[in-house]
């Protein structure tokens, strides 16, 4: 009972597929002006990884705490679009749903400030 655009996919396709649906998720996050904020910082952090981290453990923690900002708000934008496709009125579970979004938003930026500025401090003033 499925449609053609319903169908299983296996193997190559299912991945082709997968990818496809990634891209075009990566396009709509890239529409949200949040998105775009953070992508700039990451744009200018990822290579500052490699100047401030002192091993590749620090490096690659650096530049993942970043990331984790930037997966943490694609997730925020998907809670807020499925919130918004349920109904313009107002609720208190939309509300709910769309604060806890932003909250992990908030903790995801505050483990990145605190990683990097602990970073930083060891690298010049430890």
């Amino acid at each position: 009972m499925s449609t053609d655009h319903q169908t299983k996919k296996t193997g190559l396709g299912r991945v082709l597929s997968a990818f496809k649906n990634s891209c075009n998720g990566l396009r709509a996050a890239c529409k949200e002006a949040a998105f775009r904020q953070e992508l700039v910082l990451a744009v200018i952090l990822t290579p500052a990884a490699f100047w401030v981290g002192q091993s590749w453990l620090e490096v690659c923690f650096l530049i993942g705490t970043v990331l984790f900002v930037l997966v943490t708000e694609i997730l925020n934008s998907a809670i807020e679009a499925v919130v918004d496709r349920v109904g313009p009125e107002w609720h208190v579970l939309s509300k709910n749903a769309k604060d806890l979004g932003s909250a992990a938003v908030l903790l995801a930026l505050a483990f990145c400030l605190l990683t990097w500025a602990w970073a930083l401090h060891e690298r010049f003033f430890a």
